[in-house]
């Protein structure tokens, strides 16, 4: 047993560590569908924090708490990869609205703005919204996008091709300039919410606090600007 866990009561780690635990699931909530509750997280958070007292090694000179950390968030990951995280069908929709974004930046000569999109879309505002709300999950590359058809398969097509993984591309000095140029040109309150959510690694609540909006409006101008990103970067993912 660990030092951690001989010197302290189990119950008092939990205590002292809880606040963490619900740190960490509420900032991954943003990257997650709808359908996942955040209490959920906790629990697995909670249980992935116990297996940290367990097996934590204080002569490895991490600070237990660093430790911590990586084991509640990769807790909550495991848990997540056994399930889907954003169906086909909304995965579709979303394509939609990438479509639109980019037919509407051609057209206009600027970011369209929401009314433009529901209208280029042919859907009333608030369902656009309600598709933004539901996007929760929408990351800025997916497996899906190299593969070169529905039925393909990444991993072989990549180890037989010998063509760049997501990760290569990630690293790409390319790629990085274009991605940081991109966010610079998203609308004002999108690329704060960005900042704000992956630098100052703030929750949907406490940017809606920062913005005086609903953590849900937080939510949709996070999955609109994710959307205008991937429309911007698809030469990557082609």
């Amino acid at each position: 047993m660990s030092e951690i866990a001989s010197g302290f009561d189990k119950t008092q780690i939990v205590a002292e560590f809880a606040p963490m635990v619900k740190r960490v699931a509420y900032h991954l909530m943003a990257r997650l569908p709808a359908s996942v509750h955040v209490d959920d997280l906790i629990q697995v958070g909670l249980i992935g924090l116990l297996e940290a007292v367990e097996n934590y090694d204080g002569d490895r000179g991490a600070q237990f708490e660093t430790y911590a950390v990586q084991r509640v968030r990769g807790s909550m990951l495991d848990e997540l990869r056994q399930a889907d995280w954003l169906p086909r069908t909304m995965r579709k929709k979303l394509r939609t609205i990438e479509t639109a974004i980019n037919k509407l930046q051609q057209r206009l000569g600027r970011q369209p703005n929401e009314e433009e999109l529901a209208q280029e879309i042919d859907v009333p505002l608030a369902e656009y919204q309600d598709m933004l709300q539901d996007a929760r999950g929408y990351q800025l590359l997916h497996y899906e996008d190299f593969q070169g058809s529905e039925d393909g398969d990444f991993f072989e097509s990549y180890a037989e091709g010998g063509a760049p993984n997501p990760l290569e591309i990630m690293e790409d000095d390319r790629f990085r300039h274009v991605l940081t140029e991109s966010i610079e040109n998203l609308p004002e309150r999108e690329k704060l919410v960005m900042g704000l959510y992956y630098d100052q690694e703030l929750n949907l609540k406490e940017i809606g606090e920062v913005l005086g909006v609903s953590e849900s409006r937080v939510c949709q101008l996070h999955s609109q600007a994710v959307a205008r990103l991937r429309g911007r970067l698809k030469e990557w993912r082609d």
